[in-house]
């Protein structure tokens, strides 16, 4: 069996800067995007625990990396940032995990490669530190259920008592119809796109002549707090059990350079609202903001940490840690 990569709990600003109660397990993929011209370190959870540590919560990335160059290089670049390394798993027979990227006129077209180490998150392993952590919320999506991790995060979220948020990421051949319904069961709030929305009421054959009356009945039907709707650069719109609905308009961007991660981003940002108990026409308005920001850089995640000061300035994030 193996075990973890060594490493203590580390953070990405001065531990001052992270209160008690804003701990995070972003499950799932590790890979390595493999553009014409470049290699760049992604997967959903991999970004989103970037983005939450850089912002002063304590995210543990729980997945599984190859014993090769590239899960070296991760290891090294979430130790840079300071992340807590307890989560990642080396595994000796797998690689870590890529995706060949084709950049079109229409967008990115994405070749997700199978039986990739992340494929094979060890559920014991997954368990423990579930176990040691006590996470206020967990953070997963579909893709890396295609494999046996799936077993790893049902143990996770029967071991936790946290709140689940599944950033749903359709991404074909790998949807799968069981995972996704057992994957809304689980969640207390559910982040998707416009296009995920209309395809999941195929798939469940919701009724609903409107994105908003077939996002009442997946709230309803799934028993969710709410679901989360991102609309691109025309801004978000979130719907609870209550029905009740709250959006933020768009803004036109001056400078689009790469939207890959920016849905990452969002969810971010979202979540550390939920922990930090923003009013919800915050969390919609700075996640927003901020995903719009990093279609601004090059890359789903930034190269200095002086990106992130302008949000941590705005948004007080000191002074709310202070008064935690």
């Amino acid at each position: 069996m193996n075990t973890p990569s060594e490493g203590s709990a580390m953070r990405s600003l001065d531990d001052a800067f992270q209160p008690a109660g804003q701990t995070v397990i972003a499950f799932g993929e590790t890979l390595v995007d493999q553009f014409r011209d470049r290699e760049v370190l992604g997967g959903a959870p991999f970004n989103v625990a970037c983005h939450l540590g850089a912002l002063g919560a304590h995210p543990v990335l729980v997945t599984r990396a190859g014993k090769d160059a590239l899960g070296d290089r991760l290891l090294q670049a979430m130790s840079e940032r300071g992340l807590d390394l307890r989560g990642v798993q080396r595994d000796p027979a797998r690689p870590t995990g890529r995706v060949k990227v084709t950049e079109t006129a229409r967008g990115h077209v994405f070749d997700i490669l199978s039986d990739q180490a992340y494929d094979y998150i060890h559920a014991s392993l997954t368990r423990m530190v579930g176990l040691s952590l006590h996470p206020q919320m967990v953070y997963f999506g579909t893709l890396s259920q295609r494999g046996d991790s799936r077993r790893a995060l049902r143990e996770l979220l029967a071991t936790v008592d946290a709140s689940a948020f599944l950033d749903v990421n359709l991404r074909d051949p790998w949807v799968d119809t069981d995972t996704l319904r057992w994957s809304l069961q689980q969640a207390s709030v559910v982040k998707l796109n416009e296009e995920e929305l209309a395809r999941i009421g195929d798939l469940f054959s919701f009724d609903g002549a409107t994105l908003q009356a077939r996002a009442a009945v997946l709230v309803s039907y799934f028993d969710l707090q709410r679901v989360v709707v991102t609309r691109g650069p025309e801004g978000a719109w979130t719907l609870d059990a209550a029905g009740r609905i709250h959006s933020v308009a768009g803004t036109p961007l001056d400078r689009i350079v790469d939207t890959v991660g920016a849905g990452d981003g969002f969810a971010a940002v979202f979540m550390l609202g939920m922990l930090r108990g923003w009013r919800l026409a915050d969390q919609l308005a700075r996640a927003d903001t901020f995903a719009r920001a990093l279609c601004g850089i090059r890359g789903a995640v930034p190269a200095s940490q002086d990106f992130y000061r302008p949000f941590i300035r705005d948004w007080r994030l000191l002074t709310e840690v202070m008064r935690a």
